[in-house]
């Protein structure tokens, strides 16, 4: 069996030497360029799984060669390699389809993680696992180009935010995106941020030490914790408070986490997904969500489209609800056409969500 192998682009040889050998330690095998010129020529020659590039190369930038290697016809994960204040430009080579990004000092378990993941993707068997599971449906124009952008960003580790509204779909393309992604065989953690208390958001969010506050009679995990090597999905981020929104970018950016009475903060590796029905770019220009947490979580958006927009999925949603509902019963339910008619014609405010209402309720 072929070793999976990986290129290292790095003009500091203490890096290259450094990665180099904690992957060589994980049983893969490297190849280093220490430009983005020999990078390109050793991409050209060779097959790799996966390529770790420096941000600042002496001849370019890291950028380029995301650009590059998102041009090739079978592209390979590229993850980015960046100083510890330059988020932004992380943000962009994810923008442009890089897989993920690690910042310097390079924490060695961050790495790991990382690569571990990125390598899944050249797994063929763990690709066909993952691709047979459910998926949206509907035949419609944007509902085709909705799976299209899942199959594309379940590759990277990039954080969605899902924008519809209420009973549109949003979680089900948010576990969709886990179930087609290297993730898969972790947990998917979803969470209603509009339902938690705010005296324990912290806590629900970070975990807690025991005696750390009344109540707290034993160590509990958060939800960071919870979905280690996962998915973390924030539906209704919008509902999140000013203070614990500075908590979680904190969070995103240092991929760390420190529960409620805890000294040492704590390494995490999840993939943050996030969905609201609100419109979050009028909430910042209002100054109630963030900007800075929000260009964190809108890395990638993905918009799911009102049930009304897509009526040409009824017939199809409708069969699909209605096979659920006569699964081992012998009275079938049956819908005539007259009356798939008109609920084509409806125009569903409350969305997927209430058309499978009309048939169990």
């Amino acid at each position: 069996m072929r070793k999976q192998r990986v290129l290292i682009v790095d003009d500091e040889p203490d890096i290259r030497e450094l990665l180099e050998i904690t992957l060589n330690r994980m049983d893969i095998q490297t190849c280093c360029a220490e430009n983005i010129d020999c990078a390109k020529t050793l991409l050209q020659q060779n097959s790799f799984d996966l390529c770790l590039t420096d941000m600042k190369l002496p001849d370019g930038n890291g950028l380029d060669l995301v650009d590059t290697i998102q041009a090739m016809s079978n592209p390979i994960p590229v993850a980015v390699i960046t100083a510890h204040a330059n988020m932004d430009t992380a943000i962009l080579a994810m923008k442009k389809g890089a897989f993920d990004f690690v910042s310097k000092p390079v924490d060695l378990l961050v790495l790991r993680h990382l690569v571990s993941s990125a390598l899944k993707l050249s797994d063929p068997m763990s690709t066909r696992e993952r691709r047979t599971r459910q998926t949206l449906l509907g035949e419609s124009s944007v509902m085709r180009e909705i799976r299209s952008k899942i199959d594309k960003v379940a590759r990277s580790q990039a954080p969605v935010y899902i924008s519809g509204e209420s009973g549109s779909g949003k979680e089900l393309v948010a576990r969709l995106i886990h179930q087609q992604s290297p993730r898969s065989d972790k947990s998917f953690v979803a969470i209603n941020c509009g339902a938690i208390p705010l005296e324990l958001m912290e806590s629900e969010f970070f975990g807690h030490k025991k005696g750390s506050f009344t109540g707290a009679i034993t160590d509990k995990k958060g939800l960071f914790q919870a979905a280690e090597g996962g998915t973390l999905f924030l539906d209704e981020v919008a509902d999140l408070p000013q203070s614990l929104q500075v908590k979680l970018l904190r969070a995103i950016q240092e991929k760390r986490i420190r529960p409620v009475g805890e000294q040492m903060e704590i390494p995490v590796d999840i993939r943050l997904l996030s969905a609201t029905h609100r419109n979050l770019a009028d909430m910042v220009r209002a100054g109630l969500f963030r900007q800075d947490l929000y260009y964190r979580i809108n890395v990638i958006d993905l918009h799911v489209p009102p049930l009304r927009e897509r009526s040409s999925d009824i017939p199809a949603l409708t069969e699909h609800i209605l096979a659920k509902l006569n699964a081992g019963k012998i009275d079938q339910l049956t819908l005539s056409t007259a009356a798939l008619a008109v609920l084509q014609q409806y125009h569903f405010p409350g969305n997927v969500r209430e058309l499978e209402n009309i048939f169990s309720g």
